[in-house]
């Protein structure tokens, strides 16, 4: 073999260990590398209670529940209140509504309130129930925003695009309408916060189970500030896990 053949083999040669260490050492970097944060674990029970519903023609969007504070899911708590099973008290200032159960329970779920603070404080009652009820704006609505709410002065009928959402509760005090209500909303985001012009809202999914619950008649608390966080156990509601039986399916216990 001549002299330049030799010397090109043994530098082939030569070079081969380098370049199968190289390889190992990549290898290991790829084996060693830590695996990317896991994002936070969803509990599926709140993907099924929040994922889409069709309802009476009307199909209801899913909630990521992933961007939902946890606190503001529907959830079973401990609740310590003067106030019979059945009651609905709601407290704007935490930004829960609370519908009590028996044995110290309650069936809690997140709302969003008005922004410029509450219109109604005290005690009323469900007079009447609607299912994807027609909305029409307040005068003192359309007075405050007359360019978000006057074109829509006469109304608006029922449906996913319709402020009141899915379901609401109209609250009567001594036989008069308070102009108040628990209702549906088509801005899900909108939970836990103070944006509303007044009422109570819920998700969708969670304003169509509390309206199974609760007949015409219902007794409703709406806190002042003062009461807020009445009948929380202490260091405040403890959930009680996922929903199971008849408070999954909308029976009270």
């Amino acid at each position: 073999m001549p002299n330049w053949m030799f010397e090109k083999s043994r530098g082939v040669a030569l070079r081969l260990p380098a370049v199968a260490a190289l390889v190992l050492a990549l290898a290991a970097c790829t084996t060693t590398r830590p695996a990317p944060p896991e994002g936070p674990r969803i509990d599926q029970s709140y993907v099924r209670m929040y994922g889409p519903v069709q309802d009476d023609g009307w199909n209801v969007s899913a909630i990521d529940v992933s961007k939902v504070d946890p606190r503001y899911l529907r959830q079973m708590v401990d609740y310590n209140s003067p106030y019979p099973a059945g009651t609905i008290v709601v407290d704007p200032y935490e930004r829960f509504l609370y519908l009590v159960m028996e044995n110290g329970k309650a069936m809690r779920y997140g709302i969003g309130v008005a922004r410029s603070g509450m219109e109604f404080a005290g005690k009323a009652e469900v007079a009447r129930k609607a299912a994807w009820p027609r909305w029409t704006p307040t005068q003192a609505m359309i007075k405050r925003e007359p360019d978000r709410y006057g074109k829509v002065a006469d109304g608006l009928d029922g449906g996913v695009s319709n402020p009141l959402g899915a379901r609401a509760l109209y609250l009567y005090k001594n036989g008069r309408d308070t102009l108040y209500r628990i209702h549906g909303t088509n801005e899900p985001w909108s939970i836990g916060k103070a944006v509303s012009s007044g009422c109570i809202r819920l998700f969708n999914q969670d304003i169509i189970d509390l309206a199974s619950r609760v007949p015409p008649g219902s007794r409703v608390v709406v806190l002042n500030r003062s009461q807020s966080g009445q009948g929380t156990v202490p260091n405040g509601p403890m959930a009680a896990g996922p929903l199971t039986g008849a408070a999954a399916s909308g029976g009270l216990s």
